[in-house]
């Protein structure tokens, strides 16, 4: 077994590093402060190639394996989790639908631009009353000669307002199976098309300088032909694509771990108490060697169920591990952070306190912890 990254995974690694800290880092805190969504920072983002970083060259994208994209998120989400959420989001859930179920109309028409970073897309699923309970979306899409007529709302939903986002997938109720369940089906709805609204989202507790949507279909019209893949494959597609986005919230559980064991590490070898630095203390030392430990078994699981994906093996059981272990991981390494930084923790110009509330989001979005106990405990047999 080699679980040595490649050459090429390293320089990645290190250059994603070097532009979280030098082009991110500075401007973080103020972005989450004020709620802005940085349209400076998503452009060099995109000219770092951040974007459509698995999608085949042939539609604009980098070519590169799971595991590196999974990197650069960690990257990121080590210095910020909004940033890293844009990148998760616009890959994840944005392309990745289009790429693994559109069209090839679709793919030439609309990858090109988002693999660049020119343009975001969202990924309507989740609605007031559809939660965890997705399959019980009330957004209906109803055929009219050679049209989808779309009424219904959509909520929590990424990159779907910015003034570059150039549309959205919505998840609708498109009829009723034989067996009286709901068949479901994935529309592609452009940005201005007439009976579409986007409305930004503010006041959260974390990812606030991340780009957060309301939507809402009002009789909307679009073609027949924006179905993305077979009619009544929409469950289907939402499933795949959320097992995808697991390993993108995990990288970023990975990462905001990462990032809050090194600011620890930093603060408590320069903050001093009887005469000694607090790093010293057995209690403080043996806190930060816990969350040393938790990081590394939390990226073993990680970086195998990505392999995993590549290797075109099942993952699902390891990406709902992987999501799972590594959300919580980051939860109580931000604990860890806060208690060590002590007051200043908890004030804003310390970074460890926008850690501590970008943390929880991990452990909600793309299915509760509690959704991926359930899922593991189907997949090993128990339910």
């Amino acid at each position: 077994m080699d679980f040595s990254l490649s050459m090429e995974q390293d320089i990645l690694r290190n250059s994603v590093r070097d532009f979280a800290e030098n082009e991110i880092k500075p401007v973080a805190r103020e972005l989450d402060e004020k709620e802005i969504f940085s349209y400076d920072t998503m452009r060099k983002m995109a000219e770092l190639g951040l974007f459509g970083m698995f999608v085949s060259e042939k539609y604009g994208g980098q070519g590169m394996d799971y595991i590196s994209y999974i990197i650069a998120t960690e990257e990121i989400a080590r210095v910020d989790g909004s940033h890293a959420a844009t990148v998760a989001a616009g890959n994840s859930l944005g392309i990745g639908p289009l790429y693994y179920f559109g069209s090839e109309e679709q793919k030439q028409k609309y990858l090109p631009k988002l693999c660049s970073g020119e343009a975001l897309w969202g990924f309507g699923l989740t609605e007031p009353d559809a939660g965890s309970d997705a399959a019980n979306s009330k957004t209906t899409a109803v055929l009219d000669g050679d049209e989808w007529v779309i009424n219904g709302s959509k909520i929590f939903i990424t990159n779907a307002s910015t003034d570059i986002t150039s549309g959205v997938t919505s998840l609708c109720r498109t009829g009723t199976r034989d067996d009286g369940r709901p068949e479901l089906s994935c529309i592609l709805i452009e940005a201005g098309t007439p009976g579409f609204e986007t409305r930004e989202m503010h006041g959260k507790l974390m990812w606030r300088a991340s780009n957060t949507s309301e939507l809402y279909f009002d009789d909307c019209r679009v073609p027949k032909e924006n179905m993305l893949g077979p009619r009544g494959d929409g469950f289907y597609q939402m499933m795949q694509t959320l097992d995808g986005g697991r390993l993108s919230i995990g990288s970023m559980g990975l990462g905001g771990a990462q990032g809050c064991l090194d600011l620890s590490l930093k603060y408590t070898k320069e903050r001093s108490q009887f005469g000694k630095p607090i790093s010293h203390f057995q209690v403080n030392a043996f806190k930060l060697a816990d969350m040393a430990l938790e990081i590394e078994c939390a990226r073993l699981i990680l970086y195998k169920a990505c392999w995993l994906r590549d290797q075109k093996k099942p993952f699902s059981k390891e990406a709902a591990m992987a999501k799972l272990h590594c959300s919580e991981v980051m939860y109580r390494c931000a604990n860890h952070a806060v208690q060590l930084h002590g007051g200043y923790g908890l004030m804003k110009e310390y970074d460890v306190e926008r850690f501590y509330r970008d943390q929880k989001l991990l452990e909600i979005g793309e299915g509760t912890s509690e959704v991926q106990r359930i899922v593991i405990s189907r997949l090993i047999g128990a339910l």
